[in-house]
């Protein structure tokens, strides 16, 4: 049995095996770049005006203007403007050939096709977008390993960018164990739950940007459980186990990892929920087995195998997703492991919440994220800073 420290050290020192693909613009949201993206065009591509107003060449102390014609987004007109004339313009559209400033439509009287202002209301290249001012062709406007968000979608978009490099989420494999186990659409009967675990895990998985995720139920028989490991390894680079991961009569998959041949990486860690955490790993492929209950399979997947999957799809702070704040009160741990509390940040404090326990899932509807304490601590007083993982 060994530390949290050193399994999560062993997980960060994995070499994943990574691999690029080219994904549509659109669906690359949650995506890690694995290559810098290059501008196509000048941003803007053309002088346009930056208010709804008039465009003109500007002079100093000229207060009166002769209107000639009108530029709309969208529109290319053939106007070439001389000193004292101006042009009606709307956001968007494309300068005319001669100006160089652009007045707001609040600041000017117009009468006819005249427009009149008061001296100072117009600046020279005022309300002007030159071309090439937010980027060039050529220019770097994203660099590798930056994450795929709606903002970037837009810079992307707006440049003509339509296909991006990214690193491939695992395909995912999820094997939920236990007679005991029943889907959402089933009734139960005496001694049977219902499949918490399953909905869970494809929800998290689904929020990491992993998109082929294929779930398997087996009843707790030593066969079949190794029969599903065999199945999923061969169609996956990820297996989770939930359950059939400790020593009863009816646990069975760590029988079913050594007979797949996976080579362990640790067994049993010094900490509550998720004792017996099992990881592995068979030709580049991983194997996780959780416990059972929904508190510590939630707890092991936020702690170990979701950071796991952000470094496999290139997030270089898949790692670091955590933060000392302090606690709200004091709190004495009465083991000697490493303990993750469910908590509610309210006021900059971390709140631990009622019901720690394994099976209890109320508290993961109020909390925030885990504060860990650590195995050598007994007491941690109020106000004293403890690790946050936010989730």
């Amino acid at each position: 049995m060994i530390g949290v420290t050193q399994a999560k050290r062993i997980l960060r020192e994995l070499n994943l095996p990574r691999k690029k693909i080219s994904s549509s613009l659109s669906q690359a949201i949650g995506y890690v770049l694995a290559e810098p993206v290059y501008s196509k065009i000048d941003v803007p591509s053309f002088d346009n005006s930056a208010m709804d107003g008039y465009a003109f060449f500007w002079e100093e102390n000229r207060s009166t203007l002769q209107v000639i014609g009108e530029s709309s987004a969208g529109s290319s007109p053939e106007i070439a403007l001389q000193k004292g004339e101006a042009v009606r313009i709307f956001t968007g559209a494309p300068l005319p050939k001669g100006a160089n400033s652009v007045i707001m439509q609040e600041k000017v009287v117009r009468k006819g096709d005249e427009i009149y202002f008061e001296g100072g209301e117009a600046e020279l290249g005022k309300h002007v977008r030159y071309r090439g001012s937010q980027c060039q062709a050529g220019d770097q406007i994203a660099q590798a390993g930056a994450k795929v968000s709606p903002g970037m979608v837009s810079l992307l978009a707006s440049v003509g960018v339509a296909q991006v490099e990214v690193w491939e989420a695992p395909r995912v494999s999820l094997i939920i164990t236990g007679n005991e186990i029943k889907e959402l659409d089933e009734v139960l009967s005496p001694g049977q739950i219902y499949n918490a675990n399953g909905p869970a895990l494809v929800a998290w998985l689904q929020q990491l940007g992993v998109r082929k995720i294929t779930p398997l139920s087996v009843r707790d028989e030593k066969e079949a459980v190794k029969e599903g490991l065999t199945e999923a390894l061969e169609s996956s680079d990820l297996v989770i186990f939930t359950g059939g991961i400790s020593v009863g009569d009816y646990d069975f998959v760590k029988e079913a990892v050594e007979a797949n041949q996976v080579q362990e990486l640790f067994y049993k860690l010094k900490q509550r929920p998720g004792k017996p955490l099992y990881a592995g790993q068979k030709s580049g492929k991983l194997v996780f087995g959780l416990p059972g209950n929904p508190g510590s399979v939630l707890s092991c997947f936020i702690n170990y195998v979701k950071p796991v999957i952000r470094s496999w799809m290139g997030e270089a702070q898949a790692w670091e997703d955590v933060v000392e704040i302090p606690l709200a009160e004091d709190f004495e741990k009465k083991i000697p492991l490493t303990q993750f509390l469910k908590a509610e940040v309210k006021h900059g404090k971390a709140h631990i919440l009622q019901g720690q326990e394994s099976f209890n899932l109320i508290a993961f509807g109020m909390a925030d994220g885990f504060v860990e304490i650590p195995e050598e601590m007994q007491l941690v007083k109020s106000g004293e800073l403890v690790k946050f993982y936010p989730w």
